[in-house]
């Protein structure tokens, strides 16, 4: 049994590196060429509950003053932070170089307005056959976080992507 036939775990960051690439583009041969990117430090940090909720006031305390004004519902979780998005978008993963999106430069901006989140992103290059691939996944990693009605994710060309985008970390590990 090769290597090609052994079982890959979710968790291994070269395990994407080890199939043929049928992708186009001067830089992802020059991200390929980099060799194997097991040790990129490409994991989800764990987020606790008192990074990302505010402080629970005590049972017999008046409700807030602002408590109207919340974008959320009374009844639901409240609207997703930046953080929380962020952390949604770095589970997806370019399914050739098993690097993810924000490490790579593909996110260019992100907001959420009341309950609906929006980002901008674009892709290594226009003919990227990944492309509807790791846009679904960036919206259904969205759509899993507490808070979030709906999703819009804006493909951009401008300004293109180019290596330069990636995380100066990743970009270190990877000799660029």
């Amino acid at each position: 049994m090769g290597d090609a036939d052994a079982p890959q775990r979710p968790d291994d960051p070269g395990a994407a590196m080890s199939r043929p690439s049928s992708r186009p583009g001067a830089d992802l041969v020059a991200l390929r060429r980099a060799g194997d990117v097991q040790g990129v430090p490409h994991a989800v940090p764990s987020v606790t509950s008192d990074e990302t909720s505010a402080p629970t006031p005590a049972p017999d305390a008046p409700p807030a003053a602002d408590a109207a004004v919340s974008d959320a519902p009374a009844t639901g979780a409240p609207a997703p932070t930046l953080d929380q998005v962020r952390l949604a978008l770095r589970r997806v993963k370019d399914p050739e170089l098993n690097l993810n999106i924000v490490d790579l430069g593909l996110v260019y901006d992100m907001a959420v307005d009341a309950r609906t989140v929006r980002i901008d992103m674009s892709l290594t290059s226009p003919g990227c056959p990944s492309g509807p691939e790791i846009m679904g996944e960036a919206e259904q990693q969205l759509r899993t976080l507490p808070g979030v009605d709906d999703v819009v994710v804006n493909l951009v060309w401008s300004p293109p992507w180019s290596p330069e985008r990636i995380e100066p970390r990743v970009r270190a590990y990877l000799g660029f």
